[in-house]
């Protein structure tokens, strides 16, 4: 097995970034969730434009749209007001910044009130950060929010070997502290794990490790889990696919991870259906199986699966 990538050579693999503007936000959406209560949320989701993550995981693409260094002061402020005018009102808000919302090298806490004081009307706001990066600041920004705090937070995998290998500077039991300290603090957990990181390269093996970490998430505190299936593009992750490290999920692996993790009845779960046309190559069940993923993430229910004369053993 290869003993893995450090920073430099992840980041000597990358292609360039993309061009953005530090006072625009790179994307922004409108989109419903289940509340935790079962009621389904309307939610403005922002994709702020912000200096890269400190941590140079092997799988991640998001540098793609970072700057190299910290947004001015007021940016990220700005950067909100230019989505929100943009966007109709809603119940929640998700600010994402492409790594770690409490790396005050990426975002000040000076800032701080100054981001708060445009979320006055959203009952629950989301942002991301590392659990390593679970801290006082966290607990300083819940102070002065009206709404409630979620924080999502990238286990990745409990894999002993693949975790080890991603780069990411973490331990299951990293994650489990931070996960306590939020949840004692009152502030939500939002988890983030992969389908098919490297190093899990047998498919059977990788279902199993996937339904391992979402209960280890939920059994560490979290209320939401989000399976994302690792897709190439970021240069390492060809060169992990050549070497025959890494391969691509497919759409029956990501089913089977989302019909089994509901009957968990733990916590809600969600699976990542952005660009998930690489999971399939079949024209006609694709976009059928994919809306039926997306009516399961809005309801928290199985519902009857799509048949196709395509689909095998994870097909």
């Amino acid at each position: 097995m290869h003993d893995g990538y450090d920073n430099r050579t992840i980041v000597a693999l990358r292609g360039p970034k993309n061009e953005v503007d530090p006072y625009i936000p790179y994307h922004f959406l409108h989109e419903q969730e289940p509340g935790l209560s079962g009621n389904i949320e309307l939610v403005n989701t922002i994709f702020l434009t912000g200096k890269e993550c400190v941590y140079k995981c092997l799988m991640c693409d998001l540098w793609k749209n970072t700057l190299n260094e910290a947004a001015p002061f007021s940016a990220i402020a700005q950067q909100i007001d230019y989505a929100l005018e943009r966007l109709p009102a809603a119940d929640a808000i998700k600010l994402y910044n492409s790594g770690n919302f409490f790396d005050t090298k990426a975002i000040s806490p000076l800032a701080y009130p100054s981001i708060v004081s445009r979320l006055t009307h959203y009952k629950r706001v989301v942002v991301e950060n590392h659990p390593k990066l679970c801290n006082d600041h966290c607990l300083e920004f819940n102070e002065l929010l009206d709404g409630r705090l979620e924080v999502a937070m990238g286990l990745e995998t409990i894999h002993p070997e693949a975790l080890s290998k991603l780069n990411k500077q973490l331990t299951p039991d990293d994650f489990r502290k931070a996960a306590r300290f939020l949840t004692g603090h009152g502030i939500d957990v939002r988890t983030f794990v992969l389908l098919n990181p490297p190093y899990l390269t047998d498919p059977k093996e990788s279902v199993a490790w996937t339904l391992r970490s979402i209960q280890f998430a939920f059994d560490s505190g979290a209320a939401r889990c989000s399976v994302i299936p690792v897709r190439p593009g970021n240069g390492v992750m060809e060169v992990l696919q050549r070497e025959g490290h890494y391969i691509p999920p497919s759409l029956a692996m990501l089913e089977e991870v989302m019909d089994t993790a509901l009957l968990f009845g733990q916590g809600q779960v969600f699976v990542d259906t952005w660009d998930i046309g690489f999971l399939s190559s079949c024209p006609l069940c694709f976009e059928a199986r994919k809306e039926r993923l997306e009516k399961m993430n809005l309801t928290q229910k199985v519902i009857p699966s799509i048949p196709c004369s395509c689909i095998r053993s994870y097909g």
